[in-house]
């Protein structure tokens, strides 16, 4: 992947300081060499063969006579040559090459650090567009950047990602939630205005029409209030341990009634005891809201089969109906809120579009989850799956 091929932030900054200190004293020592290597070639091309074999021989050994070689030395390069002085030739040399060497060093420093300081912009650019509430902006990635920032601008772009999916279910939602809201409230109000303008007469069938309506209205207020805390990280857990088996014989012994009223069998095939570290009230709900919505989806399958699982880590439940079952675009948003397979007929049997929603939070209350895929044989098999032995209290 191209992400492992990045260098981290550390690196990637002392390599180019490095690279830059290096090459900066190299190229000035290499100049330095060249400009004496040249001079003395000059020089020695200039002289007599005679005298350049005498030259030769003192600078290989100028003991031999000092003073005719410093003599040479003087003649064909100058008396200046040797001078220690700060304003000799060698320490002008060094001026110059430091002279020039400084806008160039300044130059590679920022083309070095340009990667770095245009992903640093691109992403405070695009920050600035999300604080105006436009979650759409994204970062691309520049060549070359340090792996902290291609991370940095990968999760930057996730969050983005999921921020707008945020943004789109809480519109939905809104949305949603004020026409469920409305529509109990606007029966009721109907109904209570009908009476005192006399279209209706205040009776006790009357009256129980409007509180079925406020009824509704209250367990919608409750869901919702439910689903905020699921949300938050805040729904109170009464942890205990728990045996799956049990709890499932108990919820389908009390769905039984409402299950033969729907011409349906409920069936549990766990006989053994499936240990789980959960809130046994919480799970009751899940599994009424799994049961009750395959009770209303899938009386054409005609029977319901749930069963435990347990593993030394995992606690497993599952729940298979033989019913038409949900189309392949609808399992990634069946848990959503408001989302209904056939939204007239739930609504005719009292489905807020709220159950499996509240079931998904409890699930990740508990640290598992809940998923739904085809049975092998039709019909729909949700799976709740939970820790063992322990879960986020």
């Amino acid at each position: 992947m191209k992400t492992l091929q990045q260098q981290t932030l550390w690196r990637w900054i002392c390599v180019r300081i490095l690279a830059l200190a290096i090459g900066s004293v190299v190229v000035i020592a290499v100049c330095m060499w060249l400009r004496f290597a040249v001079q003395s070639l000059w020089n020695l091309h200039r002289m007599p063969p005679a005298l350049r074999e005498e030259f030769t021989l003192l600078r290989a050994h100028p003991e031999i006579n000092p003073a005719r070689f410093h003599e040479i030395v003087d003649t064909w390069w100058g008396l200046r040559y040797s001078d220690p002085s700060i304003a000799s030739a060698d320490w002008l040399t060094v001026g110059l090459l430091v002279g020039v060497m400084i806008p160039f060093i300044v130059a590679l420093g920022l083309r070095a650090a340009r990667p770095l300081s245009l992903q640093f912009s691109r992403l405070a650019a695009a920050a600035r567009v999300v604080t105006s509430g436009d979650f759409s902006a994204r970062v691309t990635q520049v060549d070359n950047a340090p792996l902290e920032m291609v991370r940095f601008t990968q999760d930057f772009n996730a969050m983005m990602q999921q921020l707008a999916r945020y943004d789109r279910e809480l519109r939905a939602s809104h949305v949603a939630m004020a026409h469920e809201l409305r529509s109990p409230l606007t029966a009721a109000i109907g109904r209570l205005q009908g009476m005192m303008d006399g279209v209706f007469t205040p009776e006790p069938r009357q009256l129980a029409m409007v509180m079925k309506q406020l009824q509704l209205l209250s367990r919608l207020t409750d869901e919702l209030h439910l689903l905020s805390l699921a949300d938050a990280g805040q729904l109170t857990l009464n942890k205990t341990q728990t045996d799956l088996t049990a709890l499932l014989r108990e919820r389908v012994a009390w769905l039984g009634p409402q299950a033969q009223t729907a011409g349906m069998t409920l069936s549990l095939t766990s006989r053994e005891p499936c240990p789980c570290l959960a809130d046994p009230v919480r799970l009751g709900q899940v599994i009424t809201i799994v049961l009750e919505n395959a009770l209303r989806y899938a009386t054409e399958g005609g029977d319901v089969t749930v069963s435990a699982q347990a593993t030394p880590e995992r606690a497993r439940m599952v729940f298979r109906d033989r019913g038409p079952g949900v189309p392949a675009d609808f399992l990634p948003v069946m848990f959503e809120r408001f989302t209904r397979g056939e939204s007239s007929r739930a609504r005719h049997s009292g489905g807020s579009g709220l159950g499996l929603s509240i079931a998904r939070g409890i699930c990740e209350a508990h640290g598992g989850t809940i998923h739904a895929a085809p049975g092998e044989t039709g019909g729909l098999v949700i799976t709740v799956t939970l820790p063992a032995h322990h879960g986020r209290k």
